[in-house]
Order: C-alpha cells, then structure tokens, then sequence
C-alpha cells in the first residue's frame, strides 16, 4: 500500500508535554529512498531517543571516564573491544569488529549539531533531520537536508520514495518528490491513544517506566504478528534474495528472522540494487535513562543487525554504500542514580560501508575532567556532525563546499570535519 502520510509531529506530538515521550520509542520507524545520478549509495540512520556516545564508543584510555561511571562497564574489563589504544567498542556491537578490521567501519566522536540545553527528543530531531540552525520556540524548518541535497543535483529523478512505519521523516521532506509506505497492521491501540497514556503518567517514577515497556512491547508483538503474516509473501516474491550479489565471509551473513529492522534492511536493500541511491530510516529505543547496561542491548543489537543484514543484502554494491547513523544529542558524562544516563549534548556518529575508509575514530577528544565538560555535565561538542554528513555527501556527489555550507547545511562550517577523501574511498 502506497500512501502520503501525515507530519508526525503534528497533533499531540507538538503539546508542551514532551518528556522522553514518543520521539524515542519504537512507534515510529519509517524508512525513504529516491533515486540520484550516481553509483554510490548513501543510507541514513537516524538513532531515535539520544544514544550514548560514552558507552557505544567508550574512550577508556581518558583517565576520567571510570570515575564518571563506576557501574557502567567500560574497555576492556567491561568487554569492550580495543579500537586503537585509546576507544573501545560495546560488546553490544562486536559482530560489527569484522568491518573495522576491514576497513568498513569508523565513527566521529564529541559531534553534535547546534542544539544546546533544552534536551527535548522531538526538537533535537528537527533539528538534526532539517539540518539547520534553527532556535527553540521559532518555527521548525519543514524540509530536510536529504532532500535539500537531491535538489542540488541536476537530474535527479526521484524513485518512488518509501517510509516504513506510522510516521513521515523530516529527512527527507521538500521539493524532490517522495511517498510513503506502511505494510498493512492492525493495531489494537492508537499512536494518539498510546501518546495519551504517556502523557498521563509522565510524571509518576513509578508507573512511567512500566508503562512505557508495555507500550513497547505491544508494539513489537504487532510488528512481529504483522512480519510473520507477510513473510510468506516476502519469500515467494524473491526466494533467492537473501544471498546478495557476491559471497560474502560467514560472519558477515545476514542475520535471520523477521524483526521489523531485518525487513526494513533488506527491502532497502532491494531498492538500493536498483536505481534508487538515496535511503533513511530510523531505529528507535536509545533513551537509557535507566539500568543502562541492559537496555542498550536491543538498540545496539539491532543497529548491528542492520549493518550487516545491508552488507550482506547489498552484495558486491556494498562497495558502493556508506551508511550515516546518526543521533540527535549525546548523554550526560556522569552515570545517574538510576544507572543510566539523562539527555546530554557531545555524541557520536556511526560510520560503515565499502565506500567508507574505516578503521579509525575521527574528531578532536575534548576531555571529560569536569572543566572539560559543557556544562560541567556533556561531553563537549568539537564538531558539527552536519559537517561530516556534508563532506561524505561531497564524496559521494561531487557537490562543491558552497553548496553544502549555503544549501544543503545553511550556516555550516565544513573546516570541522576531515576533508571527503579521508571519510569516503
């Protein structure tokens, strides 16, 4: 079913009320594409609910990040896996390790865009899918850097474009043309409903967690009824799919089943063999407030499950791909007295694919003694991540620095990240 949908920030979602609320749960999970003149493609990842830097990317060899965190495991005594002396990578993403040794995974660390101090999901996310500098309390721009970008290039004929989930993504609203689509699924309770009884209990420490986990996995058990309906479907349209295009190493096979994510992966993958070029989407669940240690386990779990289910979908075009994931703020330096982490500022970005040039972590490392800290509280921000977007985006199209500074990232400084040819083969 192919439908236009509508702005999912629209009703509710813009009450004042906004907490940790929708903009981080996994309701909301759409995916688009478009086709562009050229061979390399470019995935979006937008990490819903603020992932923690810190714990993903975890720099244990600053003196200061032990006492930061003194129930949150990290390097190598917590199972993280040394990176270059310096980083550690979560266990939660060691099946990605193979990429990193192959050149196939990097990140940026200590990025942000321009949001500061409010901490709000929902403006946060504006603001990193409008790519703009836009202020707290002025009207959100309402297209997205994606699109800006596939305007800037002469050409361009939009593939149709497709959004999986309940929602629109601001990614890629604007003058290139898009659609959307959501598989057919019955639910029980409405996202305004759902929203409702968020709103209600927001403020109760003792039924809001609770009520948020029930929400949540309601919505997993009718995503997977309505995967495990349609899976027989999938595989008499294309039994012979799942392989890719070239062979590819054992460990790098794609992950089986039919979670939401594995789907979403592999019908952009479909897409993407074709002449579609362009592709974002969202995986959801990164707010960490409390008990940390477990619940970055199914975020993470199903980031690397996406990775590797593209790698091994895409074929010999993974050569051609480099996938952004990224997040619309970090988390607090400092452990909270729930074992988790309250909305920051510093983060860090994702970065895998054949076209990346992996193996390394980029980005000036501020410090995390508290004088190093913005606020005496984040992770200080040394880079925009618009500007790392933007550069691979130059490596990738070919558009001159003007372009991305004035059109596709109004106000950005590009001098903040690496130059294209140190983020993109």
């Amino acid at each position: 079913m192919v439908r236009r949908v509508l702005d999912r920030r629209a009703f509710l979602f813009r009450s004042g009320a906004l907490g940790c609320s929708l903009a981080a749960s996994p309701l909301l999970t759409p995916v688009t594409l478009a086709a562009a003149p050229w061979d390399t493609r470019l995935v979006v990842i937008i990490l819903r609910g603020a992932m923690d830097g810190l714990d993903v990317v975890q720099p244990y060899g600053d003196p200061e990040l032990a006492a930061l965190r003194p129930t949150l495991r990290t390097g190598e005594a917590g199972g993280a896996a040394d990176l270059d002396g310096f980083y550690a990578l979560h266990p939660g993403l060691a099946d990605l390790l193979p990429l990193w040794d192959r050149g196939e995974l990097s990140f940026a660390h200590a990025v942000s865009t321009p949001y500061r101090d409010k901490r709000s999901h929902f403006d946060g996310q504006d603001l990193l899918e409008a790519g703009t500098g836009f202020a707290p309390g002025e009207p959100a721009p309402r297209d997205g850097w994606l699109n800006r970008m596939l305007q800037a290039v002469p050409g361009v004929s939009a593939e149709t474009a497709y959004a999986v989930g309940a929602g629109e993504m601001l990614l890629l609203n604007g003058a290139a043309p898009t659609a959307s689509w959501s598989p057919d699924q019955e639910l029980t309770l409405s996202p305004q409903a759902r929203r409702l009884i968020e709103l209600v209990y927001e403020t109760d420490p003792l039924f809001h967690a609770n009520v948020l986990e029930a929400i949540q996995l309601t919505a997993a058990m009718e995503a997977q009824a309505a995967a495990d309906a349609a899976a027989p479907d999938d595989a008499a349209d294309d039994p012979d799919d799942l392989d890719g295009d070239a062979p590819m190493m054992a460990a790098m096979d794609a992950p089986e089943g039919n979670a939401p994510h594995l789907r979403l992966a592999r019908f952009t993958a479909e897409r993407l063999r074709g002449e579609a070029r362009v592709a974002a989407f969202s995986i959801n669940g990164w707010d960490t407030h409390a008990n940390q240690g477990n619940a970055l386990k199914k975020p993470l779990a199903a980031l690397a499950e996406t990775i590797l289910s593209l790698r091994a979908e895409l074929g010999s075009v993974w050569g051609q791909t480099a996938v952004l994931a990224v997040t619309e703020f970090g988390r607090t330096a400092r452990e909270n007295g729930t074992r988790g982490t309250d909305h920051g500022t510093g983060g860090a970005m994702v970065m895998a694919g054949g076209a990346v040039r992996g193996g390394r972590v980029h980005g000036l490392w501020p410090g995390l003694a508290e004088a190093d800290l913005y606020a005496r509280r984040d992770l200080m921000p040394t880079a925009d991540v618009r500007a790392y977007a933007a550069q691979v985006m130059r490596g990738i199209t070919g558009l001159d620095t003007r372009v991305m500074e004035q059109a596709v990232f109004p106000g950005v400084d590009l001098s903040g990240a690496p130059e294209p040819g140190k983020l993109i083969v």
